[in-house]
């Protein structure tokens, strides 16, 4: 990962701390996302494609 990579929290992740998730778009035409308590952690990568299919999947799953 690139040290210029700029990381922004989800806007469904609160101030309180807890589960947030932060995403990165890479000069590589990758989406890559992380938890935001462990910077130092592993990432997952996506090509854009798939981490768009990836969001429509989270947002039209019954969670209930």
């Amino acid at each position: 990962m690139e040290n210029n990579t700029v990381w922004r929290k989800s806007s469904y992740s609160g101030d309180q701390g807890g589960n947030c998730v932060e995403v990165a778009e890479l000069q590589e035409a990758a989406v890559a996302i992380r938890d935001s308590k462990n910077t130092t952690g592993p990432t997952l990568t996506f090509e854009p494609a798939v981490f768009s299919a990836f969001l429509s999947g989270l947002t039209s799953a019954d969670w209930s």
